[in-house]
């Protein structure tokens, strides 16, 4: 009970259903007191501002927020604006911020690394998709190259990968059937619609025939490569169901996997 007394206040001014659950059901697992505050009926839908609404909070003796917003920068807002209030003792936990990052995704997909394949330091892993929107991707790429990954591999159309890319120290394939020529894990990611502005790409039918995971594409990895995806998925559009269903998935696993990593989290915020 590492966290009994504590008050962990989820604010997702985005919406979820792992992110926030699994940080909900890790806060009760450390016996924190969880308060979901709902942005549609709160005051902010009543034109409060994002740092007024923690100030409020504060009073209320919070412990920890954790924070998804759609703004880039937010959670790291909220924990200046708390420092320069003497209140650094209140800890921000960053559960998602625009396109820039999802940190306990990127954690937990490397403990799902891991679990499955052991070393990091042979492995090759391909992310496919909507890099240019995700901030699941920056996050994976960030802890792949740090932990010592010697080839990550980006795959998707020139309109959905971020200029300049390869500074990030990956390798760059727009053919997708080459880009998975003997990959160990392939993490799939979501089309980022509400992201987009303009037409950037021809229609969903024509990503998945170029870039959907099909079982006849997946043949090019390597026979034990396993496949993963944050979710939510979109069937048919980045994965085809016979192999987010089939023997290579870790899908689920990975939602499973969520919470021990984020209970350590707030274990380790906690002084534990």
């Amino acid at each position: 009970p590492l966290l009994r007394g504590k008050s962990v206040f989820n604010l997702f001014f985005e919406n979820s259903t792992r992110t926030r659950t699994t940080f909900e059901i890790a806060a009760k697992r450390l016996s924190a007191d969880v308060i979901n505050l709902n942005i549609n009926t709160s005051s902010t839908s009543k034109g409060e501002t994002l740092l007024d609404t923690v100030d409020n909070l504060s009073a209320m003796q919070a412990d920890m927020f954790v924070v998804r917003h759609a703004a880039s920068g937010a959670p790291f807002l909220i924990a200046q604006h708390l420092a320069a209030m003497g209140l650094e003792h209140i800890h921000v936990i960053n559960a998602g911020d625009g396109r820039h990052a999802h940190p306990t995704q990127g954690l937990l997909d490397m403990y799902t690394i891991r679990h499955y394949k052991r070393n990091f330091n042979d492995l090759v892993v391909a992310i496919v998709g909507d890099v240019l929107h995700s901030r699941v991707a920056r996050s994976q790429i960030h802890a792949l190259t740090t932990l010592g990954v010697p080839e990550v591999r980006v795959i998707g159309p020139k309109t959905l990968l971020p200029s300049e890319v390869e500074k990030l120290g990956v390798r760059v394939f727009h053919d997708m059937r080459e880009g998975l020529k003997d990959v160990d894990v392939v993490m799939m990611l979501r089309l980022q619609n509400e992201r987009m502005k303009g037409a950037l790409l021809p229609s969903p039918q024509e990503f998945f025939k170029s870039y959907g995971l099909t079982a006849d594409k997946l043949q090019c990895a390597k026979p034990d490569a396993i496949v993963m995806h944050p979710g939510p998925m979109n069937r048919g559009v980045e994965i085809d169901s016979a192999v987010a269903d089939g023997p290579h998935a870790v899908i689920l696993p990975q939602v499973t996997f969520g919470i021990a990593v984020r209970m350590a989290v707030m274990s380790m915020l906690a002084g534990a």
